[in-house]
C-alpha cells in the first residue's frame, strides 16, 4: 500500500483555505491544516477521515513553526495574505517577507512541489497605485527567488457563501441610499472558490513541470457597473448605482473598517479598480480541461439574505 503524501497548507483557516485542505483530503493527501490560530481551524478536521487534516500552528512571520509544518511535507501551499495592516501584521511581514520566509523552509527541507497564491490584478501593478496588489508582486518575486520552479496561481475575484465582494456589495446595499463604485468600466472575471480550489489540487498532482503562471478566472467577464447592477438584482434592492470619485470610495471604505463582520478598507477598494481577466492563452481552466462555475449558478443563493425580510430557507450551496 502506497504512503499517502503530504500536504502543508498555510492559511488553511481562510476563505479559500477551508475549499483546498477538503480537495487535498478527498485526493488522498495527509493534510497539515498551518495557521497562527489552529483553534479555529478544529472543524477542518471533518473535511477529511479520521486524523487526515490535522490543524497545525505556523505563523509565517514565526521561521521555527514554518520549519517544523514543512519537514517530510510533498506538498507546500501558501495561501496566506492580508488585505491591510493591522496592529499584529503588516503587508510587508505577511505577502513579502512572510511569502519568502515559507519558501526558503520549504526549499530548505526538501519539499518537491510548492505553490503559491497570488492575485490576477498583479498584471497591471507597474500602473496602479495599491500597496496590497505591489506587495502581492513583491510576494511572487521573493517565491521566486527561493523556489524558482514554484506555481504561482493568480486568480481573479473570487467568490462564494464567505466571500468579500458580492457580499460586500450587498451589504452596502442594504444600509446605503445608494450602491457606491469606482471606477465602473473595470473589468473583473469572477471565479468559484470551489474551482479555484480544484486548480490548486490539479497543479499539485500534474506529473510534468507545472513551474510559472496559472491564471484563474470564471467563464464571464463582468464590469465593477454589472457586478453592482446584479447584486441590486439578486438583493431586491431598488436603487441607482452611482460612481463617485476615488478618494470618496477611500473615505467611506476607511470609515467603515469599523463595521462589524466584514473587512472593508482602502486598499480592498483600491484593488477592485484594476483590471482582473485572463488571457486566453494563460488560462488554467482551459489547460486542465476544467468548466468553471458561472456567478448565476452561485451567488444567488447566498444573496438572498440581504432582501428584505432575508432568506426563508438560508444559504444553500449545491456542490464545494
Amino acid at each position: 500500500m502506497n504512503k499517502a503524501k503530504i500536504a502543508t497548507v498555510f492559511g488553511s483557516n481562510g476563505f479559500v483555505g477551508q475549499y483546498v485542505v477538503q480537495q487535498l483530503a478527498l485526493a488522498g493527501y495527509r493534510v497539515r491544516a498551518a495557521s497562527c490560530r489552529p483553534d479555529y481551524g478544529m472543524l477542518l478536521r471533518y473535511l477529511g477521515r479520521v486524523g487526515q487534516v490535522a490543524p497545525f500552528y505556523a505563523s509565517v512571520t514565526d521561521e521555527k513553526s514554518v520549519a517544523c509544518a514543512v519537514k517530510g511535507a510533498d506538498l507546500v501551499v501558501n495561501l496566506t495574505a492580508v488585505l491591510s495592516m493591522s496592529d499584529r501584521h503588516s503587508l510587508k511581514t505577511v505577502n513579502i517577507e512572510g511569502a519568502g520566509c515559507v519558501a526558503r523552509l520549504a526549499a530548505e527541507a526538501g519539499v518537491r512541489r510548492f505553490i503559491h497564491m497570488s492575485d490576477l490584478a498583479v498584471s497591471a501593478s507597474t500602473s496602479v497605485h495599491s500597496l496590497y496588489i505591489k506587495s502581492r508582486l513583491k510576494g511572487e518575486a521573493q517565491v521566486h527567488h527561493y523556489q524558482p520552479e514554484a506555481a504561482i496561481i493568480r486568480p481573479s475575484v473570487i467568490f462564494g457563501a464567505e466571500d468579500k465582494f458580492f457580499n460586500l456589495l450587498a451589504g452596502f446595499a442594504r444600509y446605503l441610499p445608494f450602491l457606491p463604485i469606482c471606477q465602473g468600466n473595470t473589468k473583473l472575471q469572477p471565479v468559484y472558490v470551489g474551482d479555484v480550489s480544484r486548480i490548486v489540487v490539479a497543479v499539485a498532482q500534474k506529473t510534468e513541470h507545472v513551474g510559472g503562471i496559472w491564471s484563474v478566472g470564471g467563464p464571464s467577464i463582468m464590469t465593477m457597473r454589472e457586478s453592482a447592477t446584479f447584486v441590486l438584482k439578486e438583493t431586491r434592492r431598488n436603487k441607482s448605482v452611482i460612481e463617485v470619485p476615488s478618494w470618496i470610495v477611500g473615505l467611506g471604505a476607511s470609515l467603515c473598517r469599523y463595521w462589524p463582520g466584514v473587512i472593508r478598507t482602502r486598499n480592498i477598494m483600491q484593488a477592485l479598480t484594476i483590471e482582473s481577466i485572463v488571457h486566453e492563452e494563460n488560462n488554467a481552466f482551459d489547460a486542465f480541461g476544467m468548466t468553471p462555475r458561472s456567478v448565476v449558478s452561485c451567488v444567488p443563493s447566498y444573496l438572498e439574505r440581504y432582501r428584505k425580510g432575508g432568506s426563508p430557507f438560508g444559504v444553500i450551496i449545491g456542490e464545494l
